[in-house]
């Protein structure tokens, strides 16, 4: 008997006279929850979303697709980045106007080295309004994880309303949870005992989402 068996013949007999058939997981859990509370539309939701980012910290910037190019260019020169990580499948165009060097992600690069990069732009899978939740999946647009855990500065670009989600039930259904799945709410954070805020201590200091619409 392998420690699988063991454990799992020690949870029959604790359960005593229970039965050994069950119903499948999905028939056990009720899923009778509201998706979403109350009925918005997209310029609500992208309301909501941008005061829920806010109330983390993030920087939330609404702009226009066209006008998309020159708003990340003057969000680098404000923080002075001297270069900016690249995603392989990034849009072009959205970094046609920055004159801050761009830095291609290799599997190669090492922590160490991404520590050097100043910002780091992408896109994103999914923004929960309610939550004020950004979710990557590792999409060509997104990269590895790594690249929006090391940088200190991470613009995150949201299509509104294409990626735009009221709740986290109606997330889930649209993500793949077989990608590695990122949920960012804020810039990273964190507080001592006394509740002093530091940030940046596992994740970017600066967080500034774009909604795009």
């Amino acid at each position: 008997m392998n420690s699988r068996d063991r454990v799992l013949d020690r949870v029959r007999r604790a359960l005593g006279d229970a039965p050994r058939e069950t119903a499948s997981y999905a028939q056990d859990v009720p899923r009778d929850y509201a998706e979403q509370h109350g009925t918005l539309t997209t310029a609500e939701t992208a309301d909501l979303l941008a005061e829920n980012l806010a109330d983390y910290r993030a920087l939330v910037h609404r702009t226009q697709e066209a006008e998309l190019p020159a708003l990340i260019a003057r969000l680098l020169t404000e923080r002075a980045a001297a270069c900016v990580l690249v995603p392989p499948g990034l849009p072009k165009e959205w970094l046609s106007a920055t004159a801050t060097p761009l830095v291609e992600d290799s599997a190669d690069s090492t922590p160490h080295a991404l520590d050097e990069v100043s910002a780091v732009v992408t896109g994103c899978a999914l923004a929960i309004a309610e939550t004020g939740t950004i979710v990557l999946d590792g999409s060509p647009d997104q990269g590895r994880r790594r690249i929006t855990l090391i940088p200190d500065h991470h613009i995150c670009v949201v299509r509104v309303p294409e990626q735009l989600v009221s709740s986290v039930p109606q997330a889930l259904p649209r993500l793949n949870p077989r990608k590695p799945l990122t949920w960012i709410s804020g810039p990273s954070a964190t507080s001592d005992i006394e509740l002093d805020r530091v940030e940046g201590v596992h994740g970017p200091r600066t967080l500034q989402v774009i909604l795009v619409e």
